[in-house]
């Protein structure tokens, strides 16, 4: 039952991720990647999740967590995620970004790993 629970606040956590990057200077790969995870989370619900999809997304939720590694390392401050809800700077977001990323990664591991109730 707790797994249920969880894998609700996560489907809606991703639909509502997916539905607030519309104001971001690249929507499309977001919104993709948030339905995705929706898509996921339902699809365990149905108990129709096939095995290779959360491996399919945590894969490429390290992979391009991996390429904005580089541009935040050293730029960021943990208290500059948290001060402003805008967009400081470009690493600030991308920062953002990876948290979002790995929400994502996250969450498909464990539902790699968990039989569908």
């Amino acid at each position: 039952m707790l797994y249920i629970i969880f894998n609700s606040l996560f489907l809606l956590a991703y639909v509502a991720s997916a539905l607030v990057q519309f104001n971001d200077p690249d929507p499309w790969a977001w919104v993709a990647i948030y339905l995705a995870a929706a898509g996921m989370c339902i699809a365990w619900l149905r108990r129709r999740l096939p095995r290779w999809y959360p491996a399919v997304l945590v894969v490429t939720c390290l992979l391009w967590m991996g390429s904005l590694l580089p541009s935040v390392v050293g730029q960021v401050s943990p208290s500059e995620l948290f001060e402003s809800i805008s967009m400081k700077t470009r690493s600030v977001e991308e920062a953002r970004e990876i948290g979002g990323l790995a929400l994502v990664a996250v969450w498909a591991a464990v539902l790699m790993h968990r039989r569908a109730p």
